[in-house]
């Protein structure tokens, strides 16, 4: 009987995970404008949460399996953030203000393939390189590390574009030159 309960417990867990997990990718997947993946994932989604309802539901005189319902929930959060962060899908726009005017900033950037869009701009202590970098997010924090080696006091700010149209990386890189710079990264 004890050995049942447990399995009973474990089973509510992990298709919680599931279930959660699923629910994260397919929220992202939404956003994102994927609709046709975003639907098939709905369909396992909520195939997975009926099942683990249902286990739930039907023994809801046991605690135990409530609380198990609920942990797997939490721990279907955490898993639904890694497997977002392993997607990586879209793009991210890095505003950067760069503390010295002077550093070849934009020609370095441009070296390891980022699209790069830069104008002088004054702040409260002088002039200063005003940049905006359009990147896959799988290069978003390759992209940081970039920054902070060329100029370790540069402002940064980077946010999610929903629509990109034209421009340098509609026409030609779409992150062909930043897959090798990532490659030469790992090797070393």
């Amino acid at each position: 009987m004890l050995e049942s309960g447990i399995i009973m417990l474990v089973i509510i867990l992990c298709v919680n995970i599931v279930y959660v997990s699923l629910l994260t990718v397919r929220m992202i997947f939404t956003l994102k404008g994927k609709r046709y993946i975003a639907a098939t994932v709905g369909v396992f989604e909520i195939t997975v949460y009926t099942l683990g309802l249902g286990l739930v539901l039907e023994n809801l005189d046991q605690i135990q399996n409530l609380i198990a319902y609920a942990l797997g929930f939490g721990l279907g959060v955490i898993s639904g953030m890694k497997i977002e962060e392993k997607l990586a899908i879209g793009y991210i726009t890095v505003n950067i203000i760069s503390s010295n005017p002077d550093i070849p900033f934009t020609e370095s950037l441009r070296e390891k393939g980022y699209g790069v869009t830069s104008w002088y701009a004054y702040g409260m202590e002088g002039d200063r390189l005003a940049m905006q970098v359009l990147t896959p997010r799988k290069y978003e924090l390759m992209l940081y590390e970039t920054i902070k080696e060329i100029d370790p006091k540069a402002f940064i700010i980077a946010y999610e574009p929903r629509q990109i149209f034209g421009g340098f990386w509609v026409k030609k890189v779409r992150g062909s030159r930043l897959k090798r710079e990532e490659e030469k990264i790992q090797s070393e």
